[in-house]
């Protein structure tokens, strides 16, 4: 599934279930675009994303979810209103609900995010 308008390739199917191995690296390895979100499993009412990053995503918000960024591969930075959280690899940090950011990657990056299923990637309206 493509979340138009947004030119970013976000893939909400559920790749792996209970008791199957995730090759994130394969996965990963097997993209090219710029802004790739891959839905990887279930995590009881949970799930996890791999995202495969570069550049800037837009301004958006959650307002019933939080939503937790962990960063396994390169540098990636969320803008919040009042302050910017930089990540390294080995970093992880928890945006939480109804607070407005921005994700950002300076470089090819790859983060794996644990949210809602119910979560919206782009953003409540």
């Amino acid at each position: 599934m493509n979340a138009e308008p947004y030119p970013y390739l976000t893939r909400l199917d559920v790749l792996h279930g209970p008791g199957e191995l995730i090759d994130i690296a394969a996965i990963a390895a097997g993209n090219s675009h710029p802004w790739f979100n891959q839905t990887l499993c279930r995590v009881n009412e949970s799930v996890v994303r791999l995202g495969v990053v570069q550049g800037e995503y837009h301004w958006h918000k959650h307002d019933d979810l939080d939503e937790f960024f962990y960063v396994v591969q390169g540098r990636f930075s969320i803008d919040l209103e009042a302050r910017t959280v930089d990540l390294n690899a080995g970093q992880a940090f928890v945006v939480p609900k109804g607070v407005l950011h921005r994700p950002r990657a300076p470089e090819k990056t790859i983060i794996l995010m644990v949210e809602g299923e119910a979560i919206v990637p782009t953003g409540d309206a």
